[in-house]
């Protein structure tokens, strides 16, 4: 129960990070958490593709879910277009 909150938790930051960097491409509180949880797993995918390390703990998933959630928003706003 406690990795799914801890889960959640960067999720959603990460996601509310990524809204704000990409300038206003949140897609509200619940999908930015989703958003979020997606872009930790396209992120942590990227890193041990070039043998990247960012950090362990909550900073470093946040930072690797952040960089994944701008890379899916970047993705979202292309396909809308």
């Amino acid at each position: 129960m406690g990795s799914l909150i801890a889960t959640l938790i960067v999720g959603g930051v990460a996601g509310w990070l990524a809204g704000l960097i990409m300038k206003g491409k949140g897609l509200g509180v619940l999908m930015n958490i989703v958003v979020g949880i997606i872009g930790g797993a396209i992120g942590g995918w990227l890193f041990s593709l070039v043998g990247a390390n960012v950090g362990a703990g909550m900073i470093g998933s946040i930072i690797t879910a952040t960089i994944g959630a701008i890379i899916l928003l970047w993705i979202i706003s292309k396909i809308k277009k």
